[in-house]
Parts: C-alpha cells; structure tokens; sequence
C-alpha cells in the first residue's frame, strides 16, 4: 500500500510567508524588549542611593538588571 501526503506545499511561497512573518514578530519582540529595559533603567536611575541598597542593589547594576532576561 503507498501513501501520498498532500499537506505538504511544493512551491515554497508559505515558507516564505512563515519566515517574513516570524521576521516581523522577532522585531516587535526586540523593540518591546529594548523599551522594558529603557524603562526599567529610567525607574531604578531615579532611585536613591539607599533605596537601591533597600532592594539589595547599587547603582552599576542598574544597567545589568535593566538587561537582564530574568522577568521577561
């Protein structure tokens, strides 16, 4: 007995889509990554010195925990 799949495209158009949607989606993702992170950088630089201390940082890990993938 022989099996013929027909779900399969052979002429590559919807790779294509895939790809140029996933292209958007991957900019978009990168663009609301790169604003938390402005974000957050702005609300922890307009901290005190020891509310930074009371959340257990200073003020060089401001741009390490803004960058940081950690709650994303």
């Amino acid at each position: 007995m022989a099996a013929f799949d027909t779900t399969r495209t052979t002429y590559g158009v919807a790779t294509f889509a895939n790809r140029a949607f996933a292209l958007v989606a991957d900019l978009a993702t990168s663009i609301a990554a790169w604003n938390d992170a402005r974000i957050t950088n702005n609300a922890l630089s307009d901290l005190t010195d020891r509310e930074l201390a009371d959340i257990g940082l200073v003020r060089g890990d401001i741009d390490s925990v803004a960058r940081s993938n950690l709650i994303r």
